[in-house]
């Protein structure tokens, strides 16, 4: 039986929900045992008093300020304690647990991710920025604390599960899988009055508004490609991208003899999810089965460099090194909200990213001395700037 005391930063998100359910599957069937110590989430106020009256932490705490009297409200009559804001998220994030589920989406997650690796949990990552912006670092916290960083993206579980990490140097190549997004096959001149509706209807995975955005411009796979270089120390011209439409290999690790191992299985976030939560055990739940048969088969391609250029400008940051790989998250955060929030073109959110890489290489944009959480948030403000100066000038410009 699996037995696990934990946190789980980003509760309400659909990450933070499908762990809560696989931990109440494991109970129901007997193959799990969970104390919860805290839970912490967004806006969703009712959503999380409703976790935390089924979990019972010792804490509940919403990212938002103005919502802690409708949350102690919500949890009225119970002995559970409430709080709000960055800091009672961090406060939450260092609470002595086993297991710790970082799933608190964009760069509202560092904080936390780099507090609770300081904590000698294992630490299950989801927040793809902690990595892109400070994952040597970030790594390197996580040893030195006596911790261990599972990766909960389905690609880096997948070569987490067939990686030799006794032995990195058998490895001559990772290669990342990708679905292609919704746009795969979409001519670029078509690509231009894409609306977000469209940007976010996934053909395969059911995610946020953001992360859905990221998949249909592939700047997903371009941070992918960072966090991988970080989370097992490989070089960017070793790392690869293949387009993958299925989505039912996630990635796949090339040996030097010629062998190629993958983890396969059909697209749904809990069975990565599940391999963190258990690890190094496996935990029984009503996974859905693969059947080769029925799916009769698997195609590949290589990805459209000229449609999807965030692809390309991603490994040119993580190739840059230094702060240039924040630098490339920050901008493209700030493209995808412009553009969910209507005030941006798609196509010109992969234009607004390159021109912020340039802006920030003129100006020797760079990582400051101390604490490195803290110089990356202060590269990922000054990037946001930046990149919000870069779209009034095209705003002005039309």
């Amino acid at each position: 039986m699996i037995r696990r005391r934990v946190t789980v930063l980003g509760s309400t998100g659909s990450v933070g929900a499908s762990t809560l359910d696989l931990m109440d599957q494991a109970e129901a069937t007997g193959t799990g045992a969970f104390e919860v110590e805290a839970l912490t989430g967004g806006a969703n106020i009712a959503k999380l008093a409703e976790q935390a009256r089924r979990w019972r932490p010792k804490v509940a705490v919403t990212a938002d300020p103005a919502r802690l009297e409708e949350l102690r409200d919500a949890l009225a009559g119970t002995d559970i304690a409430v709080a709000a804001g960055d800091a009672a998220i961090v406060e939450a994030a260092t609470r002595p647990v086993d297991w710790i589920m970082a799933a608190i989406v964009g760069a509202a997650g560092l904080k936390s991710a780099w507090a609770a690796a300081a904590t000698g949990a294992t630490l299950a990552l989801a927040n793809k920025e902690s990595l892109v912006c400070c994952g040597p670092a970030l790594i390197e916290r996580v040893k030195r604390a006596g911790g261990r960083l599972i990766p909960v993206d389905s690609e880096h579980s997948a070569i987490f599960q067939v990686f030799p990490a006794e032995a990195p140097e058998r490895v001559s190549r990772l290669i990342l899988t990708a679905s292609g997004g919704p746009f795969r096959q979409t001519p670029r001149e078509r690509m231009i009055g894409i609306t977000p509706q469209q940007a976010v209807a996934h053909p395969n995975w059911s995610m946020g508004a953001k992360i859905s955005v990221d998949s249909a411009t592939m700047a997903n796979k371009g941070l992918e490609m960072i966090e991988a270089a970080y989370l097992f120390d490989m070089p960017q011209d070793r790392i690869d991208v293949v387009v993958h439409p299925e989505s039912i290999i996630h990635s796949l690790v090339e040996y030097v003899d010629g062998s190629t191992l993958a983890q396969m299985g059909p697209p749904d976030m809990r069975t990565p999810i599940a391999c963190a939560l258990a690890w190094p055990d496996r935990i029984a739940w009503p996974a859905p089965k693969l059947d080769l048969a029925v799916l009769g088969r698997l195609t590949f391609e290589a990805p459209d460099l000229l449609r999807f250029p965030a692809l390309d400008l991603a490994r040119q940051a993580l190739k840059a090194g230094g702060a240039t790989p924040a630098v490339f998250n920050a901008a493209n955060e700030v493209a995808a909200f412009a553009f969910l929030d209507r005030k941006l073109a798609f196509l010109n959110i992969a234009a607004v990213v390159a021109e912020t890489l340039e802006c920030a290489t003129k100006a020797g944009m760079a990582f400051g001395s101390g604490d490195a959480c803290g110089a990356a948030l202060s590269v990922d403000a000054e990037t946001r700037r930046m990149a919000e100066t870069v779209i009034a000038g095209l705003a002005n410009a039309a």
